[in-house]
C-alpha cells in the first residue's frame, strides 16, 4: 500500500515538474480562473499518461521545492467537478497528507489522476478563457492545448511504477506514524484501532456528551498506512461509529440566523475495510437546508449588503455592526439555501474585505465556503 507522504517526497525528488506530475503553491477552485487552471492540468496530465497515474502536489514552493503546506481542504466532491467539465473524465481524488515539520493546521494536498486508458480527455464546455472541446497535453512542466495521438505518448509508466514501488508502506513508517499521532494529540484523548489485521486508524477530538450520545469537535483522523488525514474543525460536531469492518463519521454543521443556530447533519463518511487489503470510502450528503421566513431573510440580506458596502468603503463600524459582521457569512449562506441566488456572489465578493478586517471573521467565512462547496458539487 502506498504511503502518500513518502510518495510526495519521491515525486519532489524530480526537481522539475514534468509530464506525470505538477506542483502548486496553493489551490483556488472558488474562482473561475483557479477552477479552469486546475481542470486544464488534470486534463493534460490524464492525456499525457494514458496507462499510469499522474499527480499534483499542492503546498510546495515552485522555486526551491520547500514544503510550506496549505489549509486542510476537504473537497471530497472534486470528482463531480471533473465530471461536469471534462469529457472522458479521469478518476480523481484529493487527499490531505500531514507532514511532521508543518504546523498542526497545515497539510500537503495530493491530487491523484487515473485516466480512462486510450480515451482522450477534453474540456466539455467553455470555462474562463478556455473553450469547450479543447484538448490539453503536457510539454515538460507546461500544460498546452494540442492535438496528438494518445497511443504514442505512453512514456512514463516505468518511471511512475518505480516511484510508486519505492513509496510502499513498511512497519517502521507505520509505527513512527502511530507514535507521532499519539504524542502530538495527547490533549484530545488519542486512540487507535487495527482493522483486518492490517489497517491502522488513529483519531482524537474534543468530547462532548449529550444524553446518551458522544460527539466530537476538533477531530483529527489518520489512515496511518497511507498517511491520509481527515479533519473536522472547532465549528463542527462529529459522531463516530466503529465496527469490526468500518469507521463511520457523521459531520454536523452549526448554521442558522442570529439567535437561531442549530446543528444539521451534513455528510456521512464510511470507511469500509476489506479482506483484500483494500478499503473503500463512501460519502453521502445528508444535508437538508433549513427554510426561514422570506420577509425576515429579505431584511437580513439587505442589511448584509449595506454592511458589505460600508466595509468596502472603509467606514468605521459601530459595535452592533461589528456583531452583525460576525454573522454575515452564515446569513448569506442561509439566504443562498433559501433561493437568494445572488447571495453566493455576495459571499464571494466579501472575501478580501473580511480577510483584511478580522482573522476570526475570515475563519468563519472559510467555514461557510467549505459548506457551500460541499453542497454545490454533491
Amino acid at each position: 500500500m502506498l504511503n502518500k507522504r513518502l510518495l510526495i517526497k519521491n515525486l519532489l525528488a524530480h526537481n522539475d515538474e514534468n509530464s506525470f506530475y505538477d506542483k502548486k503553491r496553493k489551490l483556488n477552485i472558488g474562482e473561475k480562473e483557479g477552477k479552469a487552471k486546475l481542470l486544464k492540468h488534470i486534463c493534460a496530465l490524464a492525456n499525457s499518461n494514458p496507462k499510469n497515474n499522474s499527480y499534483i502536489v499542492i503546498g510546495v514552493e515552485d522555486v526551491n521545492n520547500q514544503i510550506v503546506g496549505i489549509d486542510f481542504f476537504d473537497d471530497s466532491k472534486i470528482q463531480n467537478l471533473v465530471n461536469a467539465f471534462l469529457t472522458n473524465p479521469p478518476v480523481v481524488s484529493y487527499e490531505n497528507i500531514p507532514f511532521p515539520d508543518l504546523p498542526s493546521d497545515k497539510v500537503v494536498g495530493l491530487v491523484t489522476i487515473k485516466p480512462q486508458e486510450n480515451r482522450i480527455c477534453s474540456l466539455r464546455k467553455n470555462l474562463w478563457k478556455y473553450y469547450g472541446g479543447m484538448v490539453f497535453f503536457r510539454e515538460g512542466s507546461i500544460s498546452l492545448p494540442k492535438s496528438f495521438d494518445i497511443e504514442s505518448k505512453d512514456i512514463n509508466s516505468a518511471t511512475v511504477n518505480a516511484i510508486e514501488n519505492h513509496s510502499q508502506n513498511n512497519l517502521k513508517l507505520t509505527l513512527d506514524s502511530i507514535f507521532d499521532f499519539m504524542n502530538t494529540r495527547k490533549d484530545y484523548h488519542p486512540t487507535y484501532k487495527v482493522f483486518k489485521e492490517y489497517f491502522v486508524v488513529c483519531w482524537a477530538g474534543k468530547q462532548k456528551k449529550e444524553k446518551d450520545a458522544i460527539y466530537y469537535s476538533r477531530v483529527d483522523i489518520e489512515l496511518i498506512n497511507e498517511q491520509v488525514r481527515l479533519f473536522y474543525s472547532d465549528f463542527d460536531e462529529v459522531s463516530i461509529t466503529i465496527t469490526e469492518d468500518s469507521f463511520r463519521i457523521i459531520e454536523y454543521i452549526h448554521i442558522g440566523l442570529p439567535h437561531y443556530y442549530r446543528y444539521y447533519p451534513l455528510e456521512e463518511v464510511t470507511i469500509t475495510f476489506l479482506n483484500s487489503a483494500r478499503y473503500d470510502i463512501e460519502r453521502k450528503i445528508l444535508f437538508k437546508p433549513p427554510q426561514f421566513d422570506r420577509k425576515t431573510l429579505h431584511h437580513l440580506y439587505n442589511s448584509n449588503n449595506a454592511l458589505l458596502e460600508r466595509l468596502k468603503r472603509g467606514v468605521l463600524l459601530s459595535e452592533n455592526e461589528k456583531l452583525d459582521l460576525t454573522n454575515l457569512p452564515a446569513t448569506y449562506l442561509i439566504c443562498y439555501f433559501n433561493d437568494f441566488q445572488e447571495a453566493r456572489f455576495k459571499l464571494e465578493e466579501a472575501k478580501p474585505f473580511l480577510k483584511n478586517y478580522d482573522k476570526n471573521i475570515y475563519t468563519l467565512y472559510k467555514e461557510n465556503m467549505r459548506i457551500l462547496r460541499k453542497i454545490r458539487y454533491s
